[in-house]
């Protein structure tokens, strides 16, 4: 047992011994100097070298022209084309330079130059840390590589990882763009740059602005959260998460995405949004919604998903699936929409229905006619089995109009004079100023003519082969009151923009929202790449 114990305790006094020896600073080597000297009045302490000078520090090599050497503090001083060699990873070159043997330090100054295998930098002093194998400097820098150039007031290397850290103002100049940013963490073998703060990417093609950014400055793909946006010549995109492709000219947003078209004088909403510059086009889905601007009032245009193409004054959007749409006093819903800006045409297609005030309009196909010199809403026309429905203002019967097609007008965006032609047929509860009802009007005809205001029928006119009478109400019969095909759908006239979003979508939306939040609110996280960036090549290859 004795034995045991003694064995253990020499063991820890040589590993103690080791531990101390390890700790004990290396001595400077002195390789070679064509001439030594003592000079106890110019350097008291100091040995004179001078002549292709070459001294060894634990893997450091450093050489110049003439150096003083303080033995005791371990200690250099260099003078004249100085070089710091560190492996194949650092060279440090500089007129004058300071070298600590005892805490591994390193100053240089006069015209000092970094370099590594894959950037330089040109500052006037340069501090180096091989203890922490950091480099940094507090004067203007320039740091050049393959792709960019980049400047700063003040920055930190990070030998190790290859990083550069700036925190005060720093600009990357590319052939392509500019970024300035006051925090910028740079790799310099990957060229991958990490954003902090405001910070802004400009180039011939477009403006970036962001507050937390990833940007591979070699592979030009980028990605950037916490309010950022991308502006084009006539186009602003923003979003919670902005994923972009310089070499595409492709960006794709996520989150309260906000697109908007100063020219056109529109915007466009959802939560995920695909933006392809060269081809003037975008694609929009989870909640998506364009609001266009037509006599100085909103149109909410609603679908699954939203296409919007072509340039300015030959643009088009196109609406798919369960596609609402919303105007102060005209709303409508249908299978899907298309709407051109060169001929100033929206179709509505499958199962259209349209309310303008508290009339309901239904037939196979829908075209409103814009005029591009005013701006305005011009004409409507409904094609194939029309069909207009209104409530009696104060009874519980309908009045009804049907027919082939529709051809309307606009006065002032409000629909005014509505012809219906071919195959006519009118139920109408007719009143006096006093609103006694006097009879009900149920008759046929080749066409009818009807006469809006305020949105309200005020007259309904009828021309040629007209065939009924005006009934009292007690002699005409309930089931002779309907006319074939009657369907009021009251229930589901969109009385608002909110109400152009169906209930599932409200609660998608909910939920992403409050997930943006939470992510916004990890300020100090560390942001994570999406996918799409770090799978870049795999993508292409593909």
């Amino acid at each position: 047992m004795k034995k045991s114990l003694f064995f253990i305790s020499c063991c820890l006094v040589v590993l103690s011994f080791q531990n101390l020896l390890a700790q004990v600073p290396k001595k400077i080597l002195v390789e070679h100097s064509d001439y030594f000297d003592v000079n106890q009045v110019e350097a008291p302490d100091a040995v004179l070298l001078t002549g292709n000078v070459r001294v060894n520090h634990d893997g450091v090599i450093m050489t110049c022209n003439k150096a003083y050497y303080f033995q005791k503090e371990n200690y250099i001083k260099a003078f004249g084309n100085v070089q710091l060699v560190q492996g194949d990873t650092l060279y440090l070159n500089s007129k004058y330079a300071e070298y600590n043997g005892n805490m591994k330090q390193a100053f240089a100054t006069g015209d000092a130059v970094m370099r590594s295998p894959e950037s330089t930098m040109i500052t006037d002093t340069i501090n180096f840390n091989r203890n922490t194998q950091e480099v940094y400097y507090n004067s203007n820098g320039t740091i050049t590589n393959r792709e960019n150039t980049l400047k700063s007031m003040s920055g930190k290397y990070f030998v190790a990882e290859k990083k550069f850290q700036f925190l005060t103002a720093v600009t990357i100049t590319n052939p392509k763009y500019v970024i300035k940013s006051n925090h910028l963490d740079y790799y310099s073998n990957s060229g991958h740059s990490y954003l902090f703060g405001p910070s802004t990417i400009t180039s011939k093609a477009n403006y970036i602005y962001t507050e937390k950014g990833f940007y591979d400055t070699k592979k030009n793909v980028a990605h950037f959260l916490r309010k950022s946006y991308i502006r084009y010549d006539d186009r602003l995109i923003e979003g919670d998460s902005l994923y972009y492709d310089r070499n595409r000219e492709f960006a794709s947003a996520t989150r309260n995405v906000k697109i908007t078209d100063s020219i056109n004088r529109g915007i466009v909403k959802g939560h995920y949004a695909e933006i392809y510059k060269n081809q003037d086009s975008m694609f929009v889905t989870k909640r998506a919604v364009a609001v266009n601007f037509v006599d100085n009032d909103s149109v909410y245009i609603h679908g699954k998903k939203l296409m919007v193409t072509g340039p300015e004054g030959n643009r088009i959007i196109r609406a798919f699936n369960n596609v609402r749409f919303y105007k102060t006093d005209m709303s409508g819903k249908c299978d899907s929409l298309h709407s051109s800006s060169k001929i100033a045409l929206t179709k509505l297609m499958g199962n259209p229905i349209l309310w303008n005030g508290d009339s309901q309009i239904t037939g196979d196909v829908m075209h409103l006619i814009g005029n591009n010199t005013t701006k305005k809403l011009d004409s409507l026309k409904v094609l194939n089995n029309t069909f207009l429905v209104s409530k009696d203002t104060l009874g519980t019967g309908f009045n009804q109009v049907k027919g082939q097609n529709l051809y309307g007008k606009f006065e002032d965006g409000k629909l005014h004079d509505v012809d219906i032609i071919k195959n006519t047929e009118v139920i109408y509860y007719m009143r006096n100023e006093t609103h006694d009802l006097i009879g009900i009007n149920k008759n046929v005809s080749s066409k009818i003519n009807i006469i809006f205001n305020k949105n309200a029928i005020e007259t309904i006119t009828f021309f040629k082969q007209i065939d009924g009478d005006i009934y009292p109400e007690k002699d005409l019969p309930e089931n002779a009151r309907r006319l074939r095909a009657l369907f009021w759908r009251g229930d589901e006239r969109i009385k608002s923009k909110d109400d152009i979003f169906p209930p599932e979508e409200n609660i998608e939306n909910d939920k992403l929202i409050k997930q943006g939040k939470a992510e916004n609110d990890k300020k100090n996280v560390p942001m994570k790449i999406r996918k799409e960036t770090l799978n870049y090549d795999k993508k292409k290859k593909k």
